[in-house]
């Protein structure tokens, strides 16, 4: 079990005719529809889905409350205008009938293609037939029904002293730092205020989901939502976050291995910047920039384009100190070309994961992003509108 793995919590899924044949409706909620502390993490693009807009307000309305959230997969109901606003109250309406709760405590997720108008008397037809319940069958519904062109579910749990963490989520491209065309959900039966929770939640998604990117296009819907019932133990803060973070970290790997014609992991380490800031932006750069992604789909240490792309940013950057490393095995300093064992790298950069070091000897700023290779795959998925 994963989203329902924490104590007071129930889920669905179901395909209600959004998408042709696949399952397209989910619902995660309280086993008995009242309200409990929330906190979500929404998209920083300005031009944020109708859904995102709508859970924004009824988070605030109900001062961190909500008794669950209805998902549609296959249409991401963004550019969509006023009528998109419309649509999106309407689902939250419907289900908080359903639950028994109001429509301020019910949240709302779309994602899929933007700019289509909701199919919204499918998706409300498809709520009143939902029946929220527990167990492995429940889970598997409802984190199948939140999937676009992901190939696999996403579902992670953890269990703490005296606490338990359960999640599902989705997202396969168009994901970056900053969140993007992706949608986590999160239980935990922590007995916790929404204040902490909204503290634990951004510090574990600014450490998890914001240190992914796989082709560096930020989207309209992306959402993180975090409820706690409360049946258990009151954890301290820390063991909390941790839980928290277990599970985010847990689903942006399996996101990372889910990516739209990926063949390759890649985590890009920074350490030695001025900051810690700049050194997740140097990291960034690096692990978006185009001709160093297909270097690495064709397993060539192209350490120059890195070193170029390190210095082309504001991010302080000396070649003459800066080393860079793959799989443990220093390749380059002070800007040219060391001996190495070439065989070695060779072999590292064949397989599946790829590990790489620039040490830029300036300062104790560190940073990491994880993100994939560009090829073919990639070009196929994204040549239409998907």
């Amino acid at each position: 079990m994963s989203v329902t793995y924490a104590q007071g919590f129930m889920a669905a899924g179901l395909h209600c005719g959004v998408k042709r044949k696949r399952p397209d409706l989910a619902i995660i909620a309280t086993e008995d529809g009242k309200p409990v502390p929330a906190a979500a993490v929404f998209t920083k693009n300005r031009f944020a889905a109708a859904p995102v807009q709508v859970s924004r307000d009824h988070l605030q309305a109900s001062n961190g409350l909500a008794a669950g959230v209805i998902v549609n997969s296959g249409n991401a109901n963004a550019g969509t205008g006023e009528p998109g606003i419309r649509d999106a109250r309407a689902m939250s309406k419907a289900a908080a009938a359903a639950l028994g709760c109001t429509p301020e405590e019910m949240l709302v997720c779309s994602t899929g293609l933007i700019g289509k108008t909701l199919p919204i008397d499918a998706i409300l037809s498809g709520v009143g037939k939902l029946a929220p319940e527990g167990g492995k069958a429940a889970n598997a519904a409802a984190a199948k029904a939140i999937l676009t062109t992901d190939t696999v579910t996403k579902q992670a749990k953890f269990d703490g002293e005296g606490f338990s963490v359960g999640a599902i989520a989705k997202g396969s491209g168009m994901l970056r730092p900053d969140m993007a065309t992706m949608l986590a959900f999160i239980t935990t039966d922590a007995d916790v205020s929404p204040e902490v929770l909204s503290r634990v939640l951004r510090a574990a998604v600014d450490d998890t989901f914001n240190t992914l990117t796989v082709d560096g296009a930020m989207s309209t819907n992306d959402t993180v939502i975090l409820m706690a019932s409360g049946r258990r133990e009151a954890p301290s803060e820390a063991d909390l976050e941790a839980g928290i973070r277990a599970v985010c970290e847990d689903l942006a790997l399996q996101m990372a291995r889910d990516a739209e014609g990926r063949t390759k992991i890649v985590r890009v380490n920074v350490t030695g910047a001025a900051s810690d800031s700049e050194a997740r932006q140097v990291a960034r750069s690096i692990a978006e920039n185009q001709l160093i992604k297909c270097s690495w789909h064709g397993s060539d240490p192209y350490w120059g384009r890195i070193l170029c792309e390190a210095g082309a940013g504001e991010a302080q950057f000396d070649p003459d100190k800066a080393r860079l490393s793959y799989g443990g095995i220093e390749i380059a300093a002070a800007g040219v070309e060391i001996d190495h064992d070439s065989k070695a790298v060779a072999k590292h950069m064949a397989g599946e994961e790829i590990e790489i070091l620039l040490d830029l000897a300036l300062g104790a700023g560190a940073g990491r992003i994880v993100t994939v290779d560009l090829g073919p795959g990639y070009l196929k998925e994204n040549a239409q509108t998907s």
